[in-house]
């Protein structure tokens, strides 16, 4: 079997409120290319994050050449993004867009110690693509669904990433339950004021959210 096209990590649905929290990172062998994973307080390992929200502020905050950095927010939080020369695509998308806009960006969790020892999460972005309000409600439901599962399988015997989670963090896996709960009423409440409306956009923007996450598509 060729080895010359390994696939990608799986990109998983995090909420800000978690992501935020998740400033520990690991590898999983010596391997000096061995891929590095960011664990989430949910008892998961995360190489990618797929997560859509509104891009409210971007900055060149770039020297010597672009590097831009992107302030996009879920129902719980804000994500920061940063792009530069390394992530010419994204990069550009930062540039032209303009905010506010709905995005769905999967990259790569980043983590920064601070002089005093505050671990800051950010992310490094493979993709930014502009998208509907029905693509970031697809993503505020699935992404809940996602975080009570991992909440749920917190305390089964042999999950190894919850054994870490317990051992790394002073965090209450039910925080983000209610989080995610609280996405869902936000969202279910969203959804009676918009009226039928809403589902028919819902329903057209299923292709369209499905094509913002390339979760496991290969390496270029």
């Amino acid at each position: 079997m060729s080895q010359s096209a390994p696939t990608r990590e799986v990109a998983r649905r995090v909420f800000a409120t978690e992501f935020n929290d998740a400033g520990y990172t690991f590898t999983e062998s010596d391997d000096e290319r061995a891929p590095v994973y960011a664990l989430l307080p949910t008892g998961e390992s995360s190489n990618r994050v797929f997560f859509v929200g509104t891009l409210t502020e971007k900055e060149d905050v770039g020297e010597d050449s672009e590097y831009w950095r992107g302030r996009i927010v879920d129902p719980t939080g804000t994500f920061f993004v940063y792009a530069g020369q390394y992530q010419p695509e994204a990069a550009s998308k930062l540039r032209d867009l303009e905010p506010p806009a709905y995005v769905a960006v999967v990259g790569k969790p980043r983590t920064y110690e601070t002089d005093d020892g505050t671990v800051r999460v950010s992310v490094r972005p493979e993709s930014i693509t502009e998208v509907d309000a029905a693509t970031r409600d697809r993503w505020v439901a699935e992404t809940a669904t996602r975080t009570i599962e991992r909440v749920a399988a917190f305390d089964d015997d042999g999950n190894e990433y919850a054994r870490m989670a317990r051992e790394e963090y002073d965090l209450d896996p039910q925080t983000y339950k209610a989080a995610a709960l609280s996405a869902l009423e936000d969202l279910d409440e969203g959804d009676e004021l918009a009226g039928d409306a809403a589902d028919e956009d819902r329903a057209d923007g299923d292709t369209a959210g499905d094509a913002t996450d390339p979760a496991g598509t290969p390496e270029p």
